[in-house]
């Protein structure tokens, strides 16, 4: 009777899972050539998987020696006691590594819209976020999802305390367009930017919530070019995902 292919395992999966116990194994650290030995892994492959544990921060590389990092600790930890960007970057990742578009966790600062998590596309034509990027909450999909959460009392005094800056011909910026895109955002659950920050790019958000406590949005940005219905669904059944993971 032959296995299932569920049944069989997954070599790249145990060589990385044969690592890591191999290094906690020897909290005195060990390099590369001990592993590879030990291991029987050629010393080619362990490089890359070397470099993307130490990445991932469950390993950390003093000198020559790689030892535990603190992403181990963090696979112990609780939920709640995990700092919201540690919660939220799988996700993040998840929905690149799908699209293969940027993908980013954004948070409210302010007045303003900032990436705390982001992973950018591969592909040539992108649109790059740094971490720690900020822009107005009225242009990005991903402000138009937080503006949408915040009360209504605190939404007047967005609307009171701000001139909102015309970056394309496309960008909303009177108070009637933007509640609007506001009452869009309540039956839709999504908010949908197209071209308003950045001519050729157009960005999809959705709320995040931890146990019903609004905390961010996720959001993905494609170039327009290459947003066509099918992609645009695609994405928003993406975010919708993330988001409900995260709940």
């Amino acid at each position: 009777m032959t296995a299932s292919p569920a049944a069989t395992p997954v070599k790249s999966a145990l060589r990385t899972l044969d690592v890591i116990e191999f290094v906690v194994a020897h909290r005195q650290g060990v390099v590369a050539q001990e592993i590879a030995g030990a291991l029987g892994i050629p010393v080619s492959s362990l490089s890359y998987l070397l470099t993307t544990l130490a990445d991932r921060g469950y390993l950390v590389r003093e000198g020559r020696r790689y030892l535990p990092g603190p992403g181990l600790e963090r696979l112990r930890a609780g939920p709640g006691a995990l700092p919201l960007a540690d919660r939220v970057a799988p996700l993040v990742r998840a929905l690149k590594g799908e699209l293969n578009e940027t993908a980013s966790f954004m948070v409210q600062r302010g007045w303003e819209v900032e990436a705390l998590v982001t992973e950018a596309s591969d592909q040539a034509l992108r649109y790059a976020v740094d971490p720690g990027t900020r822009r107005p909450l009225h242009a990005l999909a991903a402000g138009k999802v937080i503006l949408a959460a915040l009360p209504v009392a605190e939404r007047a005094r967005y609307f009171a305390e701000t001139t909102r800056a015309v970056f394309t011909p496309a960008t909303h910026t009177s108070e009637a367009d933007l509640t609007a895109d506001i009452a869009r955002i309540a039956v839709d659950g999504m908010a949908v930017a197209r071209e308003e920050a950045t001519v050729g790019i157009v960005g999809t958000a959705v709320p995040a919530r931890i146990e019903g406590a609004f905390v961010g949005a996720f959001s993905v940005a494609i170039p327009a070019v290459r947003c066509d219905p099918a992609l645009e669904m695609r994405a928003k059944q993406a975010l919708l995902r993330a988001a409900a993971a995260l709940a």
